[in-house]
Order: structure tokens, then sequence, then C-alpha cells
């Protein structure tokens, strides 16, 4: 089967939404991005995927995954914590703080907001992105668990003071 062929994806769960599959929504945006494997984290976006992030706007998932590659490459250590804002029927925003260093070592917090579209099989067709980045001493991370998704028992973002 060539990809003009093969069945569209389908990523659950699927709007509309309620407050309890936002929620896994959330959480599962959350543990993909904390692989930091933007292939992985590719694969929820449309082909036809839209992206704003900060000051660059991206088109389709080819275009996501440089993306993140390059991120990735230049935040180090990165961990991501994302907590639900509001959501209607196929529409999540969320508001979000990650820390990462750069190659010399130096520690940021980045604070942001994001507003997802999803379509109707669950992947996300547009994503809006306001971040902005704090530099912090190694010493007031708060994101301390080890790589990977965050343990279910770390404390979410309210609960952090972020």
């Amino acid at each position: 089967m060539t990809d003009a062929t093969a069945a569209p994806a389908v990523r659950p769960p699927l709007p509309p939404f309620t407050r309890e599959t936002a929620l896994q929504k959330v959480r599962a945006a959350e543990d993909a991005w904390n692989t930091r494997d933007p292939q992985r984290v590719a694969q929820a976006y449309t082909i036809d995927t839209r992206w704003r992030n900060r000051d660059e706007f991206l088109q389709g998932r080819a275009a996501v995954e440089a993306f993140l590659t390059r991120k990735w490459q230049r935040e180090q250590d990165y961990k991501l914590i994302k907590g639900l804002w509001a959501f209607d029927d196929a529409r999540i925003a969320v508001r979000f703080a990650y820390e990462w260093h750069d190659a010399q070592g130096n520690w940021f917090r980045s604070y942001g907001n994001e507003n997802w579209l999803f379509d109707a099989n669950g992947l996300m067709a547009q994503r809006h992105a306001s971040i902005n980045d704090v530099a912090i001493a190694a010493s007031e991370r708060r994101l301390t668990w080890a790589e990977g998704p965050r343990p279910q028992d770390f404390a979410a973002l309210d609960a952090l003071g972020l």
C-alpha cells in the first residue's frame, strides 16, 4: 500500500473531547515530547499540519520533524510539563513549562501557551505556540526526574508554582 492509498492514521482520543479525553491528549503529547524523538513526535500531526512556534511558521509534518531535530540539538536535557487550560470539541489549549540547557551549560526555563486544533482522526492539524525563556541557575531547576516521560507521581505545573 502506498502513502496515497494507506488508511489515515488514527490517534485516540478523538474529538469531540471531554475533560477526561482532553487531559489524556495533553499527557500523551507531554510524554511524547519528553522522548525528544522528532520522528515519533511528528507522527501526532497531520501531513499538512500548520504551526506557529514563537516567530517560526511551519507547514507539514516533514517541516515539524526538521524543526524538532534542530530544537533538541540546541535545547539539551529538555524536560517538559503541560497542563490543560481549556478545551472544546476539537480544540485544546495548554500552558507549559520546560527546562533545558545550551551547549555552554546555561540553564533556561521556557514558559508558554499552545492552542491546538485536531482533525477527526485525532491528529493535530494546527499548533500555535507562544513561548518565553528565562535564564535560571542549575540550582533553580524544578523538572528533575530522570530522562523520559514525567513520572505519574511527579508534581504538576501548579504544584511546582509554575
